[in-house]
């Protein structure tokens, strides 16, 4: 239901004309920034940019450090878990010892 008070298409034109003409306006009026202030705020961004590309660096080498030592301590157990090589010989001789040993026992 429309209200008794519709704006028209002219009335509400002029409105958004006065609108933009007083945002150019508060636009205008604003005081142009310092260079000083710009220089200074560009050097703390870049100190900034900086402090994190250094930040991130280390942690990513933390990470593959970690990551290396993780590998390494890996591949130290595998090869403590390979069991001597014992040759066919030396299986039989203790083999031969352990039967002497029992028959030795049982005597």
């Amino acid at each position: 239901m429309a209200s008794y008070k519709d704006p028209s298409f002219e009335e509400r034109t002029a409105l958004a004309r006065q609108a933009r003409e007083k945002a150019l306006a508060k636009l205008a009026a604003k005081a142009p920034l310092d260079p000083a202030v710009v220089a200074e705020r560009q050097a703390a961004q870049q100190a900034r940019e900086k402090a994190q590309a250094e930040k991130s660096a280390a942690k990513k080498a933390a990470m593959l450090q970690a990551k290396a030592d993780k590998q390494a301590a890996a591949e130290a157990a595998a090869e403590a878990a390979k069991a001597p090589v014992v040759s066919e010989e030396e299986l039989k001789a203790a083999r031969d010892a352990k039967y002497a040993a029992r028959k030795k026992r049982k005597g």
